[in-house]
């Protein structure tokens, strides 16, 4: 009687946020501040991904405050006890989180009207299209989530903006924030997030900047709406 063959591993394709999370984990267990990471070729061949996903997975690092990137020398290890969020951040509730981006990102899509470009709109449509591969893993969609509003503000141009940014994704980053991201990133809300950012996204694109941040309002509001239930349970 003839066997069967073995059926053949199952290859899973590396997204950027796959190789940030392994690098960070690196960082955050061993790796002393100062230390140089990989050049992107070395990076690339270890963890089978292209150069350009190494790329965007050392930006979001960047983005994050847990890498420098010097010109013609690499990536290097930041000390983060020398960076440590002020005593604000850290004790940020979820809904004072939001207060702070309703004061701040309807404005951002405003700007991103004015100086966003073409290849700023084609970054944002080809990460749109990525988050919404992950509409039922609220720790991946919870990565390019916070990718996307970093952009957002990126298209600005304006680092002081890209700063406030990045703080208020370290705050989303503490461990705190786990049980809020378990208790509302599900199915139907991560689809209904997914629908709101394309909105903006257009908006943006056809250069309508009351609509895009009314829409980014819209979205906020879900985004509280649910904290709130969140925090009752």
């Amino acid at each position: 009687m003839a066997t069967s063959d073995p059926d053949p591993p199952i290859l899973v394709k590396r997204t950027f946020a796959d190789v940030a999370v392994a690098l960070r984990a690196e960082i955050s267990g061993k790796t002393s501040a100062g230390s140089r990471l990989g050049s992107e070729r070395r990076l690339s061949e270890r963890f089978g991904v292209a150069r350009n996903t190494v790329r965007r997975a050392l930006l979001q690092l960047q983005h994050e405050g847990w890498i420098e990137t010097r010109k013609g020398s690499g990536s290097f290890v930041i000390d983060r006890t020398a960076q440590k969020p002020p005593t604000s951040f850290e004790n940020a509730r979820p809904l004072e989180l939001m207060d702070a981006r309703f004061a701040f990102e309807p404005h951002i899509c405003r700007l991103a009207v004015v100086n966003s470009k073409a290849s700023d709109l084609r970054s944002l449509y080809g990460l749109l299209e990525e988050m919404e591969e992950f509409s039922t893993n609220a720790v991946r969609f919870s990565e390019y989530d916070a990718d996307f509003h970093v952009r957002l503000v990126k298209t600005t141009g304006n680092p002081l903006l890209v700063w406030i940014a990045s703080q208020i994704n370290l705050v989303r980053s503490q461990q705190g924030w786990t049980r809020m991201r378990e208790l509302t990133l599900g199915p139907e809300i991560i689809a209904t997030y997914n629908a709101q950012h394309r909105v903006i996204v257009d908006a943006i694109a056809r250069r309508e900047p009351e609509l895009a941040a009314s829409s980014m309002k819209e979205h906020l509001e879900t985004a509280r709406l649910s904290l709130t239930r969140a925090s009752e349970t």
